[in-house]
């Protein structure tokens, strides 16, 4: 019970599009790619320079 194969993984990847629409799927990963950024520095210990950084590019985004 432990393998997905490949039909598996298909339908689960059709029910996350039905959920969520197209439009939003890129940004969902985004938004995925940058918690994984951020919990690889945290671990390393660089996490309080980047997280500087991090908001600053938040704040610019926002505007």
């Amino acid at each position: 019970m432990g393998k997905l194969g490949p039909t598996e993984i298909i339908l689960i990847l059709v029910i996350v599009l039905l959920f969520f629409g197209g439009k939003k799927i890129p940004e969902l990963m985004r938004g995925l790619g940058k918690g994984v950024k951020e919990f690889k520095d945290a671990s390393k210990g660089e996490g309080e320079a980047e997280e500087k950084s991090t908001s600053t590019e938040i704040k610019a985004e926002d505007k």
